[in-house]
């Protein structure tokens, strides 16, 4: 599962970033690296950009930059 197929309001852990060169370090030092918590905000109406949430910092990303994060477990938010 990657993070481009959660769904809104849900936790994630990074398995890992699959992305290569260029983007993998771009994604690397936003700071999607393996065992981090992301928080799967929201999806734009057209099903791209997503929103998420690291730590207290928010991204924007494009489907196919998420389609490269790979995802452990997603479970939904309790707030």
């Amino acid at each position: 599962m990657t993070l481009n197929d959660v769904k809104t309001r849900s936790h994630c852990k990074v398995a890992r970033v699959t992305a290569g060169g260029m983007l993998g370090q771009r994604l690397s030092d936003l700071g999607f690296c393996p065992g981090v918590t992301v928080l799967f905000v929201r999806r734009a109406p057209l099903r791209d950009p997503v929103h998420v949430q690291i730590g207290s910092y928010h991204v924007a990303l494009r489907g196919h930059e998420a389609g490269q994060i790979e995802i452990e477990s997603a479970k939904p938010a309790l707030d």
